[in-house]
């Protein structure tokens, strides 16, 4: 009992002294006292970056819409300017446009197949939209199981090597490991923690997008349903 006890101050002492030494190191250093955990890490760190940057450029151009398309739409369609009012989709470019265009081509068919049109293109665009998402979302889940992976990993190190030191406890040999259980644990939550908000934001936008998309989708129907002066 009493030598356990003296194991766990031994121990105790080490995380100190191994927390003291942290504040003196660089972040490169660092790094590198985590392991190989750490450049798994910084993958999925660079990947969770490239994915938020390029789904919020795709995000952000596609919800950039004209105040006035669809005014512009109504007012080539209650002139019979089908043409016009195609290539003005096309020009615009954007989920909402290319519903839009869809609607447009299915004109003369019956309303419900206009519909079902466009909420075909609708799914196509919002998955579009949403191409990535699930891989951000991972990483923001898995990044912090990884650092928790390397505090395991580093305990059992420093456990295995207080057994084979024996009686006597060298503090400087018990610090690999918990420098590994120290770092990995904070190089996983530093990863995870923007990851999950960023994601959660690129839902939203998604979501505020989708919203968009089924009030222009409404205001279309709408357009077609008014009566022919």
């Amino acid at each position: 009992m009493i030598e356990f006890i003296q194991a766990a101050e031994a121990a105790a002492t080490t995380a100190t002294a191994v927390t003291e030494e942290v504040t003196r190191m660089g972040l490169w250093e660092l790094f590198l006292k985590g392991g190989w955990l750490m450049w798994l890490l910084l993958v999925l760190g660079g990947v969770a970056v490239f994915i938020f940057v390029e789904r919020w450029m795709m995000i952000r151009k596609a919800a950039n819409l004209d105040m006035h398309f669809m005014n512009r739409i109504r007012d080539y369609i209650s002139d019979g300017k089908i043409r016009a009012a195609v290539d003005l989709c096309r020009k615009t470019n954007t989920p909402i446009a290319r519903m839009i265009e869809k609607g447009i081509g299915r004109i003369g068919r019956p309303m419900s197949d206009i519909q079902s049109a466009i909420e075909n293109v609708a799914n196509l665009e919002v998955s579009k939209l949403e191409d990535g998402l699930p891989i951000l979302a991972t990483i923001s889940g898995g990044a912090p199981m990884i650092g928790f992976l390397g505090t395991v990993i580093g305990m059992v190190q420093t456990f295995m090597d207080m057994s084979a030191a024996g009686g006597t406890i060298d503090l400087s040999l018990l610090a690999g490991g918990m420098y590994v259980a120290m770092v990995t644990t904070v190089g996983g939550l530093i990863v995870g923690i923007p990851a999950y908000f960023g994601y959660n934001y690129l839902v939203a936008r998604v979501e505020k997008l989708v919203f968009q998309m089924e009030a222009n989708s409404i205001a279309f129907m709408d357009i077609l349903n008014q009566p022919v002066k």
